[in-house]
């Protein structure tokens, strides 16, 4: 094995290689059920079941999906907020050798008509409200449609409620899957750049990814009345691996939170003291602004977890300092299962890095025009990535595929440096590269400078043609509750902290930054507004 300067990082009884199993997904709970049968699993709102009383759930529906024509193979699109519904709709198809297709519930028609056409999918599992959505995206009635909360099954749908009655555990149908080579998920990419694409992970993949945080992360947090919050969404690849998954290896509880809304959130953890806390960026951003999340409320938290986006160093830091919690950034991936890196809970912990590669991952810094030489300690270059929980690849895409996994190595578009201990930091995408004048801009470098602002809440820069730099720096800012800023003296401001190349010739004030559904900034829309104001000048 190749000598890594993080080993010597890893917290203590860590392995750099562990010995991962051979695992389906359905597994986790099959295993969860017989060793933790009274464990409380799922908590939503006041509902609360046993590990015993998820499972049998799981069977039910499982063999009603069956009885109703589910094959091994099966695409089943889930549009379903994080609830016990969508666990058991989950668990249901893997069980049956169906693949899972992730859908954000807020999706519009047309954005599902994309999602079903690209994914051929054959059922869809969605909430009774969305009924019209589902059905006008389904032009030729293909789809075998399951809802909640439906009164009753009529016509070509049936009620989700209805069939988990009817369901007979005892006869429920388990298909034997290679974990290896069967699809669990199509985990379609954010789509922030361009269109999306449906990276094809198998059951080993996302088992792997879950084997590798709970060994780096969790292993030594007592796993007897652990209750992860579930708060990122489970559509998501990183709630769904990071969650609701890590809770059911470890037959932890998981807590439902089907839409954020701080109030309430504090409310449930004043209520439910959770120990373990995944979020994203806007979520943490969101609390800062709440006078009730103090030390006192948030002490029962062992743990907070970011990922899904960047978050902010000031973010950090200010949440910490109000909250007492400590906060372990990370990195990954739809294509990853998403975990690659993460700060050690134990150990050197970097505040604004995105840690050192967890185990069973190897990852390099490589020049970002030839993806060939690698790069010195201290240099940016595109961050590369190998180990187990790397995809199979992108749903009938091959030729994105090839350019993207390359001799092993996943090419992951992301600009980093790594430092002489091991730590990598990201300093944005490469397709976010500004080059200005012939400079290298990092959009990343200028956004934490912005967050150091007192009077700015959100940042973003990108770049935009022009004719005499090739490009010039653009950004655009949230002020916090009460803010004012004028944008001349920010630019003054900004040019005691950054070589004036880098320094955005233009600045817009807006009440808020598109964003994807977990967090992530669409720069590309912010980009195309630029060039729309451009045009009419």
């Amino acid at each position: 094995m190749i000598d890594r300067p993080w080993y010597k990082h890893y917290p203590p009884g860590v392995e750099k290689e562990v010995s991962i199993p051979t695992a389906s997904l359905s597994s986790l709970l099959k295993k969860a059920f017989k060793e933790r049968p009274t464990n409380t699993a799922v908590i939503d709102g006041p509902v609360r079941w046993s590990y015993q009383k998820l499972y049998e759930k799981v069977l039910s529906f499982s063999h009603s999906l069956s009885v109703k024509g589910f094959k091994p193979g099966d695409r089943a699109l889930i549009k379903l907020f994080n609830s016990k519904e969508y666990i058991v709709a989950y668990f249901a198809v893997i069980r049956l050798g169906g693949t899972v297709v992730q859908a954000n519930p807020l999706y519009t028609s047309e954005e599902l008509r994309e999602l079903i056409n690209d994914s051929k999918a054959s059922w869809a599992i969605s909430h009774a409200e969305h009924a019209d959505k589902i059905q006008r995206a389904d032009r030729r009635n293909r789809l075998g449609v399951v809802l909640v909360s439906a009164a009753q099954s009529s016509g070509d749908t049936e009620s989700f409620e209805a069939m988990i009655k009817n369901g007979n555990p005892a006869l429920a149908p388990e298909h034997d899957i290679n974990p290896y080579e069967n699809v669990a998920v199509l985990q379609y990419t954010g789509g922030t750049t361009g269109k999306s694409k449906g990276v094809m992970l198998t059951h080993q993949n996302i088992f792997s990814n879950v084997y590798q945080n709970y060994h780096f992360t969790v292993k030594d947090i007592s796993e007897e009345g652990e209750k992860l919050l579930g708060v990122s969404p489970f559509y998501h690849v990183y709630g769904m691996s990071a969650v609701m998954l890590l809770a059911v290896f470890r037959g932890s509880t998981i807590i439902c939170i089907s839409r954020f809304d701080p109030k309430k959130f504090l409310e449930i953890i004043r209520k439910e003291r959770p120990t373990l806390f995944s979020g994203v960026p806007t979520v943490y951003g969101a609390l800062l602004k709440q006078p009730e999340a103090t030390e006192e409320t948030m002490k029962s938290l062992k743990l907070c977890m970011a990922g899904s986006a960047p978050l902010p160093l000031e973010v950090i830091r200010a949440f910490e300092e109000k909250t007492g919690a400590v906060i372990l950034e990370g990195y990954g991936l739809s294509e990853t299962s998403p975990t690659t890196h993460r700060n050690p809970a134990q150990g050197v912990r970097k505040a604004g890095s995105i840690g050192i590669p967890v185990p069973n991952t190897d990852c390099k810094i490589v020049d970002q025009f030839t993806g060939e030489k690698e790069m010195p300690v201290g240099e940016v270059g595109e961050l590369v990535i190998k180990g187990p929980q790397v995809m199979k690849g992108y749903w009938q895409r091959e030729e994105d595929t090839k350019r993207t996994l390359v001799d092993g190595w996943l090419y992951t578009g992301d600009l980093a440096r790594m430092d002489q201990d091991g730590y990598f930091y990201i300093v944005g995408r490469k397709k976010e590269l500004i080059i200005a004048s012939g400079y290298n801009v990092y959009p990343r470098e200028i956004e934490n400078v912005l967050y150091e602002h007192p009077s700015i809440q959100e940042a973003a820069v990108y770049g935009i043609p022009d004719e005499y730099r090739g490009e010039t720096v653009q950004a655009a800012v949230v002020l916090k509750d009460q803010g004012f800023i004028d944008k001349e003296e920010l630019r003054m401001w900004l040019k005691e902290r950054l070589a004036v190349y880098k320094v955005p010739t233009k600045i817009d004030i807006l009440p808020s930054l598109p964003k994807t559904s977990v967090g992530k900034i669409l720069k590309r829309t912010l980009q195309n507004q630029a060039k729309e104001n451009q045009l009419l000048k």
